[in-house]
């Protein structure tokens, strides 16, 4: 019998983007607590969280591919979270607009034998100017306040971005080529992934 692939991620936008390159797979939310990333580099806390969720639940499911992720919106190194109320999600956007920020995920792969890969990837989002208008228009519709950096690029949140510089998945929340690369050097191919068989 095949090992089992499992993401370890509550979040329905990674199951929803995992389905696309993977036939069969399980969610499993990891019990952790999410510390706070303190003076640690964005690429670097995110590699930590992703690291930490992918190994709590490798250690319930031993013997199972386990994907584990996490995803932070940076400007100038500062790290923006999910924002607590309106208030906080409309003082981000005030922060982004009209100006670039970073968006990293960080992705852990455990195999089935132990052996464990962790990537972080980096895009570029480029905000158009908001006007409060705008940015009082967004927050009323709800779809920012359990986002990083307060805004959804898969839903109406893709019009607040004039551009970006990298993988769009990766603003979603799980970048799919870097993913597949490390399957790739797991030594599983995209078709195996295609029909289920991991």
């Amino acid at each position: 019998m095949a090992p089992k692939l499992i993401l370890a991620s509550m979040s329905p936008r990674r199951k929803e983007l995992m389905s696309r390159i993977c036939g069969c797979f399980e969610v499993v939310p990891p019990r952790i607590t999410e510390r706070a990333a303190g003076d640690m580099p964005p690429s670097e806390y995110v590699k930590m969280l992703a690291d930490e969720k992918a190994s709590e639940v490798a250690g319930r499911f031993p013997c199972s591919w386990v994907v584990g992720a996490d995803t932070v919106v940076a400007v100038n190194g500062r790290i923006l979270g999910k924002p607590g109320d309106a208030a906080e999600a409309a003082d981000m956007l005030r922060m982004l607009s009209g100006r670039s920020h970073s968006v990293y995920t960080g992705v852990a792969l455990i195999a089935p034998d132990g052996r464990k890969t962790v990537c972080s990837e980096e895009t570029r989002v480029f905000f158009r100017t908001l006007s409060e208008e705008d940015i009082n228009a967004y927050v009323s519709l709800g779809e920012c306040c359990d986002k990083a950096g307060a805004y959804a690029i898969q839903g109406a949140g893709a019009l607040l971005a004039a551009r970006i510089e990298g993988c769009y998945f990766n603003v979603v929340g799980l970048p799919l080529a870097r993913l597949s690369a490390m399957f790739e050097d797991m030594g599983v191919s995209l078709a195996a992934r295609w029909r289920g068989k991991l």
